[in-house]
């Protein structure tokens, strides 16, 4: 809640506050979110390889706090910021050096901190719902994340509401103190319930074992694989485990866990010699797994090119009529709520009235695939671009139509509407369930790091952005014409900005359907299907 109330809002405050460029603003923005996303996925790793999830988690909420507390001081202390701008000569003074350390460390500090509560939260829960044996209880699966995706929007609308309207409303000095509070009455709530949590134990060769394999792989190059795997071939495998035989996919890492020697390869209690010369067959099943879900990661990205494009929207709800009534008018930050309203409610309804109503329709049981519904959510996303390039070339014709460019000229707010709501369905389609589809497809031992792939596919999404952006604005103000991005949205050329997205968007629904296809059947298609022919 505190962190998207506070990113939701952060152009203005950069802009406004900072006296920085548009396309400086937005690059810092940008960079930002990739750091909140990435950061997840390192924490991730750590967490299942070393710390846990308990440590990680509580390990981030101590450094959160610190970076809302830093960030809080650049409002509270007006050193920490550049001075107003001078009205009579209409000039602004850049941030000095310092000013710009102390805020970029605020920031740094907020990413790093959301990356261990973001990396660990949702595998942590799904941790607290497993009985005794290690199986999950009933609940787990879609419709834990289903949910736990509607609380995390519901989050993400209190502080797109509350947190924004405070900031707009009472300033920067409160709007600052109210996350920061949030936060540390989060992070004192989350130690006192430490002794009731379930701490699942550690696997501390995950990650390095995930390397052993690649370079296991690479020494055994020289030996020739069988064409089939349960030829008279001695497979390594963990103690304690029923032999089994590797999968056919990537045939050139099962080279990893072939043992040629076992008076060489192995000890005498059955363990390798050299794990970077010998790997066990989970090791190289795990590793299999993850390369496997890349192609259809690499898809998400381009969606979430979409996605990050947070800033634009903003700048182009304020050049629209936003007054409800007299005394009560929208602010522009807060539109990005009918996001996450649109989202709330596909997941919410989805199991409860449109999967029930089609299978009533149809007669027979209707349920949409993980991968059929990221599908959906990437191609949603592309005419939410198409939609957003027609909303936005309509308001500024209007704006030039009406005699002066550099003027406001209010269109309704109303018709930002449906390009909201169509991101929203496609987040709703895409993001949720790709966390879905990591945490089902991968190992256990790699639940952190499943729940964490999309994040880290925002992260490059939100780098992709800014050099999209970047690469859109030299190409438009070359030869000396008016650049396309501005901070002036009506002398820009925001919706040729947004076709761009949108061709992207299309190229990339393509790519998807060809990664889905390459992928073949998902894991529980392969457990009936097997359990199939053992029938």
């Amino acid at each position: 809640m505190a962190t998207f109330g506070v990113m939701t809002n952060m152009i203005l405050y950069l802009v406004n506050e900072y006296h920085m460029e548009m396309t400086t603003a937005s690059n810092i923005l940008f960079l930002w979110t990739a750091a909140n996303n990435f950061m997840p996925v390192l924490c991730a790793a750590i967490a299942d390889s070393y710390l846990g999830k308990f440590y990680i988690i509580g390990l981030g909420s101590i450094v959160y706090v610190m970076g809302m507390v830093l960030l809080w001081s650049t409002a509270l202390i007006a050193q920490a910021r550049p001075p107003p701008c001078d009205q009579s000569s209409d000039s602004c003074s850049p941030p000095t050096f310092l000013q710009s350390m102390v805020l970029c460390s605020s920031l740094g500090l907020i990413a790093v901190g959301a990356g261990g509560i973001r990396a660990s939260s949702m595998a942590f829960g799904a941790d607290q719902l497993e009985n005794e044996e290690g199986k999950e209880n009933s609940g787990v699966g879609e419709s834990y994340f289903s949910w736990y995706y509607t609380l995390y929007l519901i989050a993400i609308l209190m502080g797109n509401t509350c947190v924004v309207y405070v900031q707009d409303n009472m300033g920067w000095k409160v709007g600052f103190a109210f996350p920061s509070v949030l936060t540390m009455f989060g992070t004192v709530s989350f130690f006192l319930g430490s002794p009731f949590y379930v701490q699942v134990q550690t696997n501390t060769s995950l990650v390095t074992g995930l390397f052993q394999v690649l370079v296991a792989s690479y020494r055994n190059r020289q030996f020739k694989l069988p064409s089939d795997a349960t030829t008279n071939i001695t497979y390594y495998h963990k103690n304690g485990l029923a032999p089994g035989f590797p999968s056919s996919k990537l045939r050139f890492l099962n080279k990893a866990c072939i043992v040629r020697d076992p008076q060489k390869d192995l000890t005498p209690d059955g363990r390798a010699r050299d794990p970077w010369s010998l790997c066990t067959i989970v090791q190289v099943e795990e590793l299999k797994a993850l390369l496997r879900v890349i192609p259809i990661w690499s898809s998400g990205m381009i969606m979430f090119v979409d996605l990050s494009q947070n800033s634009f929207p903003v700048l182009q709800a304020t050049e629209t009529n936003r007054r409800i009534t007299s005394g009560f008018m929208i602010p522009a930050a807060s539109l990005q709520t009918i996001t996450i309203i649109s989202t709330i409610l596909w997941v919410g309804l989805k199991d409860s009235v449109f999967l029930p109503l089609a299978s009533r329709v149809t007669g027979r049981p209707v349920n949409i695939s993980t991968t059929r519904r990221m599908g959906i959510g990437i191609f949603l996303s592309c005419i939410a671009m198409m939609v957003t390039a027609a909303v936005e070339s309509m308001r500024r014709g209007r704006a030039i139509k009406d005699g002066n460019s550099s003027e406001h000229h209010l269109i309704s707010v109303l018709w930002l509407v449906p390009q909201y709501c169509l991101s929203g369905l496609s987040d709703g389609f895409n993001e949720i369930t790709q966390n879905e589809f990591y945490y089902s497809e991968l190992p256990r031992s790699m639940s952190s790091i499943a729940s964490n792939l999309s994040g880290l596919g925002f992260a490059v999404g939100s780098l992709l952005a800014s050099f999209v952006m970047n690469m859109v604005d030299s190409i438009s103000k070359a030869r000396g014409r008016q650049s396309w991005i501005t901070s002036d949205i009506n002398k820009g050329r925001y919706d040729c900005y947004y076709l761009v997205l949108a061709g992207l968007s299309m190229a990339n629904t393509v790519y998807y359907l060809v990664c889905r296809r390459a992928y073949g059947p998902l894991k529980a298609e392969r457990r009936l299907k097997e359990h199939e022919d053992e029938l």
